[in-house]
């Protein structure tokens, strides 16, 4: 019990304990998201010292600085790191009840709901619509498909390999109705939906970023106070039962949680592929299995990871923007091919 630290709050029937790794590393990540803001946010077309940007958003610094830093900016950073973190929780949600590492919202179909109601809506809709409401269909479609996926699923409750096998059919009929209607429509249109489905914070502004906010600082913190939930469904139905737990309850709320958090994170930031897989897998290196631990962490990696992809795929091409899933892909394509041949020879 030496490595951990034991807290109570004398008003409140709370206490935990925290793994004192885990708080370093929680506060390293910390440190390391501000400084990859700061860094993001200097470089550019008109890149701009540290300080400068510093200077600007406690208020400081010249009008343009202002237009480029807290207009154009940082919006885009706040977005990416944020959605970054809903697909990093969403993913080591469903990895984590359905027991198998391979899981993540773009393999089990809830980005793929999200990806054909968004490409509805730009093929059918954006004519009439405003673009604002891009963002509800998406969570429409996540949330719909989900629904879908479980009641597939059931057969006197769901078991996880149900749920996997369900998810990746649906994943592949939702894909190929997604390319039909890419196929039938003007180039335009089409052009305009593969942009969205690579997965973009392109063009993110502050009326974007207050879109997911509310979405994440709700539905994170109640996943880490079902955290201890998890743990217990990754011990098999049988054992959860035997320990008083509601297993086919406790897996239907988590997995809306992980759909909520996917479903926001689709809607600003396209189908961004891969972090929902990779950041878990990353954090229980770091961390171990324990939940407790491994949403705050993986929240952190995730937003970190898609903030630095999205930082290169900006400056690395100037003066052309490439989609941040390009980036995620590249890194997220050669990881998942290691974790396969590495189980292979386990």
């Amino acid at each position: 019990m030496r490595n951990f630290t034991y807290i109570r709050f004398n008003k409140a029937p709370v206490s935990f304990f925290l793994h004192k790794k885990t708080v370093r590393l929680t506060i390293g990540l910390l440190l390391a998201s501000f400084l990859s803001l700061l860094v993001s946010a200097a470089l550019g077309d008109m890149r701009i010292s540290p300080v400068n940007v510093i200077r600007t958003l406690v208020g400081g610094g010249t009008e343009e600085y202002k237009l480029i830093i807290n207009t154009l900016r940082l919006p885009r950073i706040i977005a990416a790191f944020l959605v970054g973190a809903s697909l990093a929780v969403a993913g080591a949600i469903l990895q984590g009840i359905i027991r198998n590492p391979l899981a993540s919202p773009d393999i089990i179909g809830i980005t793929s709901g999200a990806s054909v109601a968004a490409v509805a809506f730009i093929s059918y809709l954006s004519s009439t619509l405003s673009i604002v409401w891009l963002p509800v269909a998406a969570m429409v479609g996540a949330g719909i498909t989900s629904i879908l996926i479980y009641f597939l699923a059931w057969k006197k409750g769901v078991t996880p390999i149900r749920l996997v096998l369900i998810g990746i059919g649906i994943n592949f009929l939702l894909a190929s109705i997604t390319k039909v209607m890419l196929v039938m429509n003007p180039i335009t249109t089409a052009s305009q939906a593969y942009v969205w489905l690579t997965g973009t914070v392109y063009g993110t502004d502050w009326k974007m970023v207050w879109t997911i906010v509310p979405w994440v600082s709700v539905f994170i913190p109640l996943s880490f106070l079902f955290a201890r939930n998890v743990n217990v469904l990754q011990l098999g139905d049988d054992i959860a039962k035997g320990v008083g737990s509601a297993a086919q309850r406790q897996r239907f709320v988590l997995l809306m949680i992980s759909v909520a958090l996917a479903g926001a994170a689709v809607s600003v930031g396209g189908a961004i592929s891969f972090v929902g897989l990779i950041a878990p897998h990353m954090t229980r290196k770091l961390v171990g299995p324990a939940f407790g631990g491994v949403l705050p962490i993986a929240a952190l990696i995730g937003g970190l990871m898609v903030v630095l992809a999205d930082t290169v795929a900006r400056t690395a091409f100037l003066p052309y923007d490439i989609p941040v899933g390009v980036f995620t892909a590249g890194i997220g394509a050669p990881f998942f091919i290691f974790l396969l041949y590495r189980n292979r020879n386990a």
